[in-house]
């Protein structure tokens, strides 16, 4: 055999190997951005769950007190862990046998990207996250 026929062989593999695990690092460093981006999203949601839980409970006291309550049009009643908060109540009389109880819908948005300083925001970010919830109540 002649030694100068086998010469190079190794390089073909090396660069071979280089390619794939180069590759293969691409593939797993794209993997992990996204998983940190799903849990981050993740997070930011159960934040916002929570902050519009806040704005109901926020909601029902306003309805509650005072006998009756205050309960007006659209509020925004701030920002919660980053989370911007709005809050929309809606009474209804309603009479039955001689008595009048008040009814009073209630509707808690919360986001992270508001528009202007209201939810909801714009929607056509990846990031942007909202949580809505909506509670009846009757005083």
């Amino acid at each position: 055999m002649c030694p100068e026929r086998q010469l190079g062989f190794t390089l073909v593999s090396a660069i071979f190997l280089l390619v794939v695990l180069a590759g293969l690092g691409g593939f797993i460093a794209t993997v992990s951005t996204t998983q940190h981006m799903g849990s981050a999203l993740d997070v930011s949601g159960a934040s916002a769950y929570q902050a519009a839980r806040a704005g109901t409970e926020w909601g029902l006291f306003k309805a509650s007190v005072a006998g009756g309550g205050t309960c007006g049009a659209s509020t925004n009643i701030g920002t919660i862990d980053a989370m911007t908060v709005t809050v929309t109540c809606t009474p209804a009389a309603t009479g039955e046998a001689g008595s009048t109880t008040s009814i009073y819908t209630i509707t808690s948005t919360a986001c992270n990207m508001p528009t202007g300083a209201a939810c909801p925001g714009a929607t056509d970010n990846p990031n942007y996250v909202e949580r809505s919830l909506m509670v009846v109540a009757e005083f």
